[in-house]
């Protein structure tokens, strides 16, 4: 008996740690969440002093109700997780209690039985009557095993009485923070309705400005082509540099080795050049043997170089875990082609809106160099390059680095600007050595 109450207080100890654990998680879940919305809330106040509707007021808006939602499924597996706590208490209590009863009668059993053969003379003649020594000293050991069980019984029901004290106060803990989470539950429940009706509301005037908000995509449409102008300018410029550099290098190599073959007194090797600089027919280089990478990579001059390949591929290789270039912001007009809410209109971007305070930090999202500052469309911007990738950042207000410069994830490459629309926001872009446009957010990692 005693060993099976051992093993129910271990497993009902394990069921309260495991329990405990999960809803310290989903706390610590609601406590981010609401951290977020927080921020929301004073990006939604610093956009609306524009006193101008805007799509990044409505992503925005449509962040908040995404997040709220989450908030109240948090707060409804808190619920959930009481409940089954709850029923748990209640079962082991009901249990407790019946082993409680069943060790109090056997006790009482025990306790009737001693007092009745209480007479030393019966103890006496139990031992004197044994039939031989060893009979005698077993009925001693008896005696004594006995004595020691109704120890161990009143030791259990004591054990036994704590533990259903615990329980129940556990029990009633349970219920107060089961009351305390409906509260909260029914007071985020109202917030969220308030900010879906906010959410229409926008959605509704937007659709009544359709007019103006076709003005601006148009707007937004020129400057993403001047931006993908640029882009595609900067990346050939510098794979043609990269190429360049590397036709020379091949060329000082084919010389040294031409030199080091060549005895005095003899010709130099026929097209010993070309062999051992790769250099095609039409002038175009191929890979140099040297740099030939393992798993036929596919050549890139843009990796002519042992360090542009390993760059390349860390930044392969952590794709989907990219740190964000802010540390807080909501992307308010996401990559390719989207639907305005409420109209017909579309828009298109080569990467990422993201709206955040003016002035926020804007930080490099892998190790790179950096091959472009200055002024893209009237706005700041920043190139860094990472192997044969590129990221661009583009509406600063100021620019901390230089060209040359080489740079880690998380180094600081200048501050945050405002939008055409006239609000704090920056363009983030992705792209390869052809200048094709990637999702940033396929690249980076998941906000929450």
């Amino acid at each position: 008996m005693l060993k099976s109450f051992f093993s129910f207080f271990l497993i009902c100890f394990i069921g309260i740690a495991v329990h405990a654990q999960t809803r310290e998680e989903l706390q610590k879940q609601e406590q981010d969440l609401k951290k977020e919305l927080a921020e929301l809330n004073n990006l939604l106040s610093q956009t609306q002093k524009t006193k101008k509707l805007s799509l990044s007021q409505l992503a925005i808006i449509k962040r908040k109700v995404a997040m709220r939602e989450q908030l109240v499924n948090s707060i409804n597996r808190q619920i959930r997780d009481l409940d089954n706590t709850i029923f748990l208490n209640e079962r082991d209590i009901y249990r407790l209690r019946r082993e409680l009863d069943t060790l109090r009668v056997k006790y009482a059993k025990s306790i009737v039985f001693a007092y009745k053969n209480r007479s030393s003379y019966e103890y006496l003649n139990f031992i004197f009557s044994s039939r031989s020594f060893n009979d005698a000293i077993k009925r001693i050991t008896y005696l004594k095993s006995y004595r020691r069980n109704r120890e161990t019984q009143a030791e259990a029901i004591m054990q036994s009485e704590q533990l259903l004290k615990e329980k129940i106060d556990l029990l009633s803990n349970n219920k107060k923070e089961r009351i305390t989470t409906l509260t909260k539950q029914s007071e985020q429940l109202k917030v969220l309705q308030e900010d879906k009706k906010a959410q229409d509301q926008v959605v509704a005037q937007l659709k009544g400005k359709e007019k103006e908000l076709s003005t601006q995509i148009q707007n937004k449409e020129r400057q993403r082509q001047k931006m993908q102008q640029a882009v595609t300018a900067i990346i050939r410029r510098e794979a043609e540099e990269a190429a360049r550099r590397a036709k020379l290098k091949a060329a000082e190599d084919a010389k040294r080795a031409a030199a080091n073959t060549t005895k005095p007194g003899e010709a130099a090797p026929k097209n010993n050049t070309a062999s051992n600089s790769n250099i095609t027919k039409s002038g175009a280089i191929s890979e140099p043997l040297e740099n030939k990478p393992v798993a036929d990579r596919p050549y890139s001059a843009l990796e002519s170089t042992p360090e542009g390949r390993e760059t390349s591929i860390q930044f392969e290789q952590n794709k989907g875990r990219l740190p964000w270039p802010v540390d807080r912001g909501n992307v308010y007009v996401p990559f390719g082609i989207s639907t305005v809410p409420g109209t017909k209109l579309t828009q298109k971007s080569d990467g990422i809106q993201i709206a955040l305070p003016e002035g926020s930090a804007v930080k490099s999202v892998a190790d790179g160099e950096v091959v472009y500052v200055g002024e893209i469309n009237g706005d700041l911007a920043v190139f860094v390059r990472h192997g044969k990738y590129f990221t661009s950042y583009n509406q600063l207000s100021t620019i901390s680095v230089s060209v040359g410069q080489q740079v880690k994830a998380g180094s600081l490459l200048g501050r945050s600007g405002k939008s055409i629309d006239g609000e704090g926001a920056i363009i983030f872009m992705i792209s390869n050595e052809k200048a094709a446009p990637m999702n940033p957010e396929v690249w980076l990692k998941p906000r929450r």
